[in-house]
């Protein structure tokens, strides 16, 4: 996956900050609401990472693997 350049992430960062995600507690809406009984399972390395990353740049590993969909969203959309 290629990195984004300043601009590719300001245009990233201007549209999830005017049209976040819609989570709602109505059990119908949101990746969370929907499977809420799902849990992924890393490996090893891919935990390691995770951990290692969040820790590094003071984050949390759910902001880590947001960012890494977001960057492939934007991937995809930019390539169609």
């Amino acid at each position: 996956m290629p990195d984004l350049t300043e601009e590719e992430y300001d245009a990233l960062d201007e549209l999830w900050t005017n049209n976040p995600p819609r989570v709602s507690g109505d059990g119908k809406s949101g990746f969370f609401m929907q499977h809420r009984n799902e849990i992924v399972i890393l490996d090893d390395l891919s935990s390691a990472w995770l951990r290692t990353k969040a820790e590094t740049e003071h984050t949390t590993t759910t902001e880590i693997i947001s960012e890494l969909v977001r960057k492939e969203m934007f991937a995809h959309v930019t390539s169609a």
